[in-house]
């Protein structure tokens, strides 16, 4: 694989982190960020700042930098224009001609797959505060590289 394709398919796998993403947070109840299943788990909010991390963490590492900081979540709607404007911000990076200061392989084995957990455990928080995600058949969503933003969704693709 070139680093052309690795650059690609991270485009890729970020265009689905938020159309997942998309599903997980949109619409959630007004308690949603604060709601707790037990008193040593993250909330919701605290789940999206670290994604919101990440996403800047994975800016420094392709600008050859290693900067990392736990963020101070912030209101439910706020934290999620932060989460989409680090996609956009990330996924221009990765479109850009400039080099890659450190391998595809490891954005991804880090912050981008970190990302993905974590936009699961939002989705499972969901359902267990009693307003769960629209289940969806993902191998045919209509996910494409570049589509990244919040105002970016598609018809759901239903099962079958």
């Amino acid at each position: 694989m070139t680093t052309e394709d690795a650059r690609l398919l991270l485009r890729h796998t970020l265009a689905t982190v938020a159309y997942r993403g998309r599903k997980a947070v949109s619409d959630a109840p007004a308690d949603f960020a604060e709601f707790h299943v037990a008193a040593t788990s993250r909330t919701p909010g605290q789940i999206l700042a670290h994604i919101s991390d990440l996403f800047d963490w994975a800016l420094s590492l392709a600008d050859g930098q290693h900067r990392w900081q736990d963020s101070t979540p912030l209101p439910w709607e706020q934290e999620v224009a932060r989460f989409f404007e680090g996609l956009r911000k990330f996924d221009k990076r990765l479109a850009s001609e400039a080099p890659l200061e450190c391998l595809p392989e490891r954005l991804f084995q880090g912050p981008v797959a970190d990302a993905l957990t974590h936009i699961g455990q939002i989705a499972m928080l969901r359902r267990l505060a009693g307003a769960p995600v629209r289940a969806e058949n993902y191998f045919k969503a209509d996910i494409a590289a570049g589509r990244v933003g919040p105002d970016q969704s598609r018809p759901r693709v239903e099962f079958g």
